[in-house]
């Protein structure tokens, strides 16, 4: 069986790169996608979801020299969706993304020519660390 999600949205904060214990470099940041629409009664909706994302080696290497706070971008992965009870007892619930790919989106001025223009594309090799 096979899985792939694409996500486009808004990079909630600057990525942040680290290395294991092996020297394999990982890069980490969240991002965020809105969804609006009107409903029955014509009242504007919004529902954001934050998505976790992980990007491994070349990939990550390039997401945290390129990427930041803000940007406009489509991540490419494998979602990995997780839930629990936090110490107040209440349900939480998150989405992690093993990015295999990611790209800029949108036009000049949103941040999308730092790596060659908008709409260029970056892959990862052997991303995925299993």
């Amino acid at each position: 069986m096979y899985q792939k999600t694409i996500v486009v949205g808004y990079l909630g904060r600057d990525p942040e790169m680290r290395y294991t214990p092996t020297g394999v470099p990982v890069t980490s940041f969240s991002m965020a996608t809105t969804r609006k629409w009107t409903n029955a009664n014509g009242e504007p909706q919004e529902k954001t979801t934050w998505f976790r994302v992980t990007c491994w080696r070349k990939l990550a290497e390039s997401a945290a020299q390129y990427l930041k706070k803000g940007q406009a971008v489509l991540v490419e992965g494998e979602i990995d969706a997780s839930a629990w009870t936090d110490k107040e007892g209440n349900p939480r619930a998150s989405l992690e993304l093993n990015a295999l790919t990611w790209r800029f989106v949108g036009g000049r001025g949103d941040g999308g020519e730092a790596a060659g223009g908008a709409g260029e594309e970056i892959v990862g090799e052997d991303d995925i660390p299993f």
